[in-house]
């Protein structure tokens, strides 16, 4: 069974969709650490209630991979994680992080892309269709191989805030989803693409 590790920083609603998944029997892996960024996070707590090891570590990408080493974690899952990882910690874990992203790679990523700025792009660009994109981290911001997207119509939404509603419920099912593909051997890299087997 694999270990993984999740990161959070905010309210940690992605990270409960796995714990969620888990207790569930879909994902045959176990959660064995949440990290943070912020001492605040919410996600901690959620961890915390469902028995699962925390920490808080902020811009210390060397003691993170000890930690994770030290765990014998196989690999990472971001769930609304907001920082950019250094390369010391990508070299880890080679296509062994995953990231969700709340909308469409390659529409409305990169560099300052991530949380609400996302969905006002998306409503200022006048966009009809959004989604959530799961992809491995590589050292482009979002530029790793993309594992699953779902696409779903917003054309009837006038506020960010009504498409991140929307768009994370597609990210509360596709996340546990691929975690639980993962667990089970089912994600392949060929020729530089995620592939499902």
């Amino acid at each position: 069974m694999l270990k993984f590790a999740v990161f959070v920083s905010g309210w940690g609603t992605d990270l409960q969709s796995i714990i969620d998944a888990k207790n569930e029997g879909k994902i045959n892996g176990e959660i064995a650490l949440v990290l943070s960024n912020r001492q605040k996070a919410y996600g901690l707590q959620r961890a915390k209630d469902a028995g699962i090891e925390t920490a808080v570590v902020k811009k210390d990408d060397a003691l993170i991979v000890k930690m994770l080493k030290e765990r014998n974690i196989d690999f990472i899952v971001l769930a609304g994680y907001l920082a950019i990882l250094t390369d010391e910690l990508i070299d880890a874990y080679p296509n062994k992080i995953m990231n969700i992203h709340p909308s469409l790679i390659p529409s409305f990523c990169g560099p300052g892309m991530y949380g609400m700025h996302v969905h006002e792009a998306v409503l200022q660009r006048g966009a009809k269709v959004s989604g959530a994109t799961v992809h491995f981290v590589s050292n482009i911001v979002d530029g790793g191989p993309i594992i699953k997207q779902v696409a779903c119509d917003i054309s009837d939404l006038d506020t960010a805030e009504d498409i991140q509603k929307r768009v994370l419920e597609i990210e509360h099912k596709l996340l546990p989803e691929v975690v639980g593909l993962y667990c089970d051997n089912k994600i392949k890299i060929i020729d530089g693409k995620a592939k499902v087997i």
